[in-house]
């Protein structure tokens, strides 16, 4: 067996108030992080802030063709952030994650056919700068789904590089003259490898997505070149789309976490921080926690990690979901503290509840009112950045049909026939139940749960702990207890945060911590204030309620 330029082988802790995080968005420099020489981050603005995904297919049609474009987006700007934050009729969200929008020939676009060019379907690279331009004029950030890991098989690289094994961009992808009988890494018979011209590529996902060859010193330069000259044109980040997978160096577990993967990461991101430092890096390490902590690198040189600067927390939105379903809190307190020992100094999480690979949230909880407030409550008080899918904060349930097109159905800004999204014919057809979530009808209910979002998302905003914060559970992760009770600090707030997960009337406590007085930031009506004596308090909380004060 003979492969051509692709040899492998067959490998915060927080316990007072008063003390500093050692792990979620700790962003004050260690004395040996600042080394002269190394490029730094100067994206400040990320940790914390909130993220809105947005799959640009199905958010707002501007010219009647039934597809969402950047014009709509452009047109549905001020609803996610009008830039007045005296205003209530908007989300009040900080940046955006763009779901693929380069050329592509499929609908949801991980198949990349030109790295350099904005997909027709949605519009023109003029489309995009004017995009970013009015988002950036709103205090709204934009960041790009970035497929790194793969092209499509419609790329002119990988038609040349299929058309000869003399071919100049042949070792620009992995070519085997037999086939080495992979199987992809997380399980089932599908294979890693595909026929074609007399030889097998590698595919890991598909054998419409061949794998890039990033040994090959041009691939990683070109790459590299690409997501800048977008930087270039406005984006302020990366999502990183299959960023386990990039180096393989044999089959099973040998196609996933490699040192060399590690390896140019590091790379990646030291030219990033070098050209464009205030940029962000958020990486789909769909795994477990010790693994999606490795990928921040090392902190201490590089404030943040010399790798990705966040991670999509998938074990923390998973342990999310199962409290809120279960009414007991422990499992999401025994998750963060797993978090806090094992993530790196100054890492920032990103936790989420779903995204566009994984069946919708309100389908998930049953389309219970109580489950949704509480989710939107526990995310929004997270530490970290949190991200929040397309329609989350209206109820979208998933659509009708198999496959991920139900995940990611059109908007519903409104209950009219083409539901506010476009005035022709959707490419796809509309959730069940957008008779009441829907955009229209739910901004005019202050009880709404477009409402609760946006009053938490204000909540957070109003508090540096909430934003900047550390964490300290007062929750056990252990035996049972329906309160998710914590206490978020930095250096000039402390805030206590308490979530009822269950659909009974508790009393959360007693809570051990210093305090003279308590100011509401944010409570469900019927959330009284805390109760009882400096190491001693208690919460009443009704049903499915939240209450976050400010800790005098």
């Amino acid at each position: 067996m003979r492969f051509l330029h692709f040899p492998f082988v067959f490998a915060f802790a927080f316990t007072t108030c008063a003390a500093r995080p050692a792990g979620i968005n700790h962003s004050r420099p260690s004395h040996s992080a600042l080394v002269s020489g190394v490029p730094q981050w100067k994206n400040d603005w990320s940790k914390g802030a909130v993220f809105y995904e947005i799959f640009v297919r199905s958010f707002k049609d501007s010219n009647g063709d039934g597809i969402g474009d950047l014009r709509g987006l452009i047109s549905k700007l001020s609803y996610l952030n009008d830039g007045n934050p005296k205003t209530t009729s908007d989300l009040g969200v900080d940046a955006i994650w763009l779901m693929p929008i380069f050329t592509s020939p499929s609908y949801h676009g991980y198949d990349t056919a030109d790295y350099e060019n904005i997909n027709p379907d949605y519009g023109t690279n003029d489309d995009f700068t004017k995009l970013c331009q009015e988002a950036h004029t709103r205090g709204i950030r934009v960041i790009l789904d970035d497929v790194m890991n793969h092209s499509s098989s419609d790329h002119p690289w990988f038609i040349e590089s299929a058309s000869s094994p003399t071919s100049a961009r042949r070792n620009w992808y992995i070519w085997s003259q037999t086939d080495p009988g992979w199987k992809q890494p997380w399980g089932g018979d599908y294979p890693a490898w595909h026929k074609k011209n007399g030889a097998f590529f590698y595919g890991l996902f598909w054998s419409g997505m061949p794998d890039l060859n990033y040994r090959t010193p041009a691939v990683r330069s070109i790459m590299k070149k690409d997501a800048l000259l977008w930087l270039n044109r406005g984006a302020d980040g990366f999502r990183l789309d299959a960023s386990r997978y990039i180096i393989e160096d044999g089959p099973q577990t040998g196609q996933q976490d490699t040192p060399e993967t590690h390896a140019f990461w590091k790379e990646f991101s030291a030219y990033i921080r070098k050209n464009k430092p205030e940029s962000t890096l958020v990486g789909e390490n769909w795994t477990e926690t010790p693994i999606i902590a490795t990928y921040y690198g090392s902190t201490a040189q590089v404030v943040g990690g010399d790798e990705l600067c966040m991670s999509f927390d998938f074990p923390l939105a998973d342990r999310i979901l199962a409290g809120i379903k279960s009414g007991s809190a422990i499992g999401i307190a025994g998750k963060i503290a797993e978090i806090l020992s094992t993530y790196p100094a100054g890492a920032t999480d990103a936790p989420f509840l779903t995204n566009h690979d994984q069946v919708r949230l309100a389908t998930q909880l049953s389309n219970n009112s109580g489950r949704l407030r509480n989710a939107a409550a526990i995310l929004l008080t997270m530490p970290g950045s949190p991200f929040i899918y397309y329609g989350e904060e209206v109820g979208i349930q998933n659509g009708t049909g198999s496959g991920d097109e139900p995940k990611r159905t059109p908007m519903p800004w409104d209950n009219s026939a083409g539901g506010g999204f476009t005035t022709g014919t959707s490419w796809y057809s509309f959730a069940p139940g957008r008779e009441t979530a829907n955009v229209a009808l739910q901004m005019k209910d202050s009880k709404s749960l477009w409402s609760r979002y946006r009053d938490l998302m204000s909540a957070r905003k109003k508090s540096t702990a909430l934003t900047r914060g550390g964490i300290q559970m007062l929750t056990k992760s252990t035996g049972y207890d329906p309160i998710l009770a914590f206490i978020r600090a930095d250096g000039q707030e402390r805030v206590l945060v308490v979530h009822n997960l269950s659909d009974g009337f508790v009393t959360g406590g007693p809570y051990n911590f210093a305090a003279a007085s308590f100011e509401k930031i944010f409570a469900d009506p019927y959330v009284g204030d805390p109760s009882g004596g400096s190491g001693s308090w208690r919460i009443m909380l009704l049903p499915r309620t939240t209450g976050i004060w400010r800790i005098r």
